[in-house]
């Protein structure tokens, strides 16, 4: 069983809910990024989320715009991401999520860079800039593996939720507002409407994302979704804490609860 589904069907028993953190790979360096790995998995993560760095993002917020140009100034390689995935892999079997522009996978190679997932123990893809109708050039590499397209639904895509989520596996990537990531003090009024919709046309796990950053807003979506991704606000954290990670260790703690 792909481990998504195992942390989710653990939760669902358990009557918990997932947090999901976001860090980019290769911010500060791969070794820092695996040490993260372990040091968010202690605090309480669930499932976390990898960004693989990209020089023009359209979906990230300035925070984590100046995480990746950190990590391609100082020489990001994605066959290097992999190697520090396969390490990670042997001291931790924590569900791992990689956050992807379509053009990189193209510019790595598409099947070199989904071997490089499967080999390394990635479980699941988001991929912000692959549209439904493109899926075609993806999904056939996936079939028959247990890495998962996780699609990323818009709360603007109302006529679209039930033709993107029915074939949905691991979970769904709920956008609860408009515009890039980052920290919010608000959300859009249909978000609970939209998480509803959401669940009415499938069975995976419905997770939150985009603005979450309060164990405020942590309670208040763990009354309508299956998890949380909070991503901004960790990696703020990361980039203050002048090395002492305990400002980000304690501050997942108090996000899980």
């Amino acid at each position: 069983m792909n481990r998504i589904d195992s942390k989710f069907e653990y939760l669902k028993e358990n009557n918990k809910k997932a947090l999901i953190p976001y860090i980019c790979a290769g911010d500060d360096s791969l070794k820092k990024t695996e040490e993260t790995v372990y040091l968010l998995e202690e605090s309480g993560a669930d499932i976390i989320e990898l960004g693989i760095p990209y020089s023009d993002p359209l979906a990230d917020g300035p925070v984590v715009q100046a995480a990746a140009l950190c990590a391609l100034n100082n020489g990001f390689k994605i066959s290097s991401f992999f190697d520090t995935v396969a390490q990670i892999r042997e001291n931790s079997q924590i569900p791992l999520v990689c956050m992807v522009y379509y053009s990189s996978i193209i510019g790595y190679g598409c099947e070199k860079f989904v071997e490089g997932c499967i080999r390394s123990g990635i479980d699941g893809l988001i991929v912000p800039d692959l549209p439904y109708e493109e899926y075609d050039e993806l999904m056939p590499l996936l079939e028959n593996t247990e890495l998962y397209l996780i699609p990323l639904v818009a709360i603007t895509s109302w006529d679209r939720i039930k033709m993107l989520v029915e074939k949905s596996r691991g979970f769904v990537y709920c956008v609860s507002s408009l515009g890039v990531t980052g920290e919010r003090k608000s959300f859009d009024e249909r978000v609970d409407t939209f998480i509803k919709e959401v669940k009415k046309y499938t069975d995976t796990p419905a997770c939150i994302g985009f603005g979450i950053s309060t164990k405020e807003d942590v309670e208040r979506f763990d009354k309508i979704a299956d998890g949380v991704i909070v991503g901004s606000a960790i990696v703020r954290r990361m980039h203050e804490c002048n090395g002492d990670m305990n400002m980000v260790k304690d501050f997942v703690r108090e996000l899980k609860g």
